[in-house]
């Protein structure tokens, strides 16, 4: 069974056609990477998937769960909080909470969602604890152990993604989402953030990554997406996209990107 499966997804802005039936699938543990020029429909496609907007055609299933379809009026708020928690989404600007540190910016929406729990009130401090020991082992992970009490003011841009990376992290969703998680950063810091990524693939994490860096793209994706004016204009192995592309439109984008 697929972890995710999105069919036919359209998109318009009034009179602008942005996505035109985006069609694609993952496995668990799969990555990703979505190519594609300025404009072709990428993080608009990310956003329709995680909830940030909402597609006007088409269907998402999550583990053989629909969780979004646009013929459905009826997806109250709830619902789609819900569904958002299958997804975690790593933005390109960090979008961290300048008034909590690094600690406190990781634990915040797991604390927050703790209070819905029926044994909340009787078992506190354990769920507490817990979510604080989770966010730690995370925090170790993407290498921040010592920047715990320090606030994003003070921490390098490369540190900042990696404390939105942890964030995502911390409430343990299916798939990861990053939208040009490098493009804010300069190229000494997007390798810092290129390392974590590929440590997250050898702990088979499933996760879309939306880049313009095609060296990391092929060695770290199981699959390619090239998208083009709203479409997938090719899918396939990095070696087939990247290094053997049948697309015309592919090919030049490829092309730009070399020359």
């Amino acid at each position: 069974m697929n972890i995710l499966e999105v069919k036919n997804i359209h998109k318009s802005f009034g009179r602008t056609k942005v996505l035109e039936g985006v069609n694609f699938s993952m496995k668990e543990g799969e990555v990703l990477s979505i190519l594609g020029s300025s404009g072709s429909g990428k993080t608009t496609l990310l956003r329709c998937i995680n909830f940030l907007e909402r597609a006007d055609e088409g269907v998402i299933t999550v583990n053989g769960e629909v969780v979004f379809d646009a013929k459905d009026a009826s997806l109250t708020q709830k619902q789609i909080r819900k569904s958002q928690l299958n997804f975690g989404l790593v933005f390109q600007s960090f979008n961290l909470f300048p008034q909590y540190n690094v600690l406190e910016n990781v634990t915040l929406a797991p604390k927050l969602l703790a209070k819905e729990r029926e044994d909340y009130k009787t078992n506190k401090s354990a769920i507490l604890a817990e979510i604080d020991r989770n966010a730690k082992d995370i925090l170790s992970r993407v290498g921040l152990s010592e920047k715990l009490t320090n606030y994003p003011c003070e921490l390098s841009g490369g540190q900042q993604q990696r404390v939105s990376i942890a964030r995502a992290l911390a409430l343990k969703p299916k798939i990861l989402f990053f939208d040009e998680p490098t493009s804010a950063l300069d190229p000494e810091l997007t390798g810092e953030i290129l390392r974590v990524i590929k440590q997250l693939a050898k702990e088979n994490i499933t996760m879309v990554i939306v880049t313009h860096e095609i060296n990391f793209a092929k060695n770290v994706s199981d699959r390619i997406l090239f998208m083009d004016s709203g479409i997938v204009a090719e899918e396939g192995t990095p070696s087939d996209v990247i290094d053997n592309p049948q697309n015309e439109r592919t090919k030049a984008f490829l092309s730009q990107l070399q020359d």
